[in-house]
């Protein structure tokens, strides 16, 4: 009996252990109105509550810890995971929850094809619903990536995620190579600089101490990418630039998409939690 109770302390403190590493790598985002001049919702109060995301983009060291493979290009415990669809990282975000103990946020059925996916190019169109109440990892909608990259409640209104000059806090086409490109976008130019993801958190943060959020690999966003019903669409948003992109695609309101089971070598993305207060 006493070795039992022995066991059940030892697992709780190793439960606890966890739990404070992986909290130390997320930020605790207050919610009010967003003011960003650069922002297109501008001026308008985002009906967000508080929640996590986190300080970097998911690593392959965490891709490989949960799922037991590493599909990314460009090799590397310390670079984001990459060459991920969006079905990808919902299961990633349900497997690593219930590692953790957390509840799912998601609701996967392989067997069923969502009707409200109106993609002509995606031949999975799995049924994936939610779990509001839950615990658990997530991707973040457009909002709370938007307002998390642009600093929150203490945004100092920069034009890209922590700075007015984008070489200061992302990689992007001209610096994520050999040598700083100039002149016009072209890939031969980027392919020929052996360009690529970087090890995350070697810029500098934005405001709220997050890393990464113009340039390095895209985010997959949780949202359909839709200007019109909610819950129907093509694509899936994505936000946040990539190594390949150009500067208008770090700005933090820039809007991106594709298709759920599309994926590319500068497609990554980074974890959500809602935040829940107990008392």
């Amino acid at each position: 009996m006493r070795k039992f109770f022995l066991l059940i302390i030892a697992t709780s403190l190793f439960n606890t252990s966890c739990q404070q590493e992986n909290d130390s790598d997320f930020v605790l985002v207050k919610c009010n109105a967003f003011y960003n001049r650069v922002s297109k919702i501008y001026k308008k109060t985002i009906p967000l509550a508080d929640f996590y995301i986190g300080k970097y983009e998911v690593t392959q060291k965490e891709w490989i810890k949960v799922m037991g493979n590493n599909p990314s290009n460009f090799k590397g415990d310390n670079l984001p995971v990459e060459m991920v669809t969006w079905y990808d990282c919902v299961v990633y975000c349900n497997k690593r929850s219930a590692i953790e103990g957390l509840s799912l946020y998601y609701n996967i059925d392989k067997t069923k094809k969502d009707i409200n996916n109106k993609s002509n190019l995606d031949t999975m169109k799995w049924m994936v619903s939610i779990n509001k109440e839950s615990n658990g990892y997530r991707l973040p909608t457009e909002n709370e990536w938007q307002f998390a990259s642009c600093g929150g409640i203490v945004s100092k209104s920069f034009k890209y995620s922590g700075s007015d000059d984008l070489n200061d806090i992302g990689w992007y086409w001209r610096n994520a190579g050999d040598i700083i490109l100039i002149g016009s976008w072209k890939w031969i130019n980027i392919e020929n600089n052996n360009s690529g993801t970087k090890a995350i958190g070697l810029k500098k943060p934005n405001e709220l101490g997050i890393y990464d959020m113009s340039g390095n690999v895209r985010e997959w966003c949780n949202n359909w990418y839709s200007d019109g019903e909610i819950g129907v669409g093509q694509y899936r948003a994505w936000r946040g630039g990539g190594w390949i992109g150009g500067e208008h695609a770090c700005i933090p309101s820039y809007r991106g998409k594709f298709e759920p089971n599309g994926k590319g070598p500068d497609q990554g993305f980074r974890l959500c939690r809602s935040y829940v207060n107990n008392n």
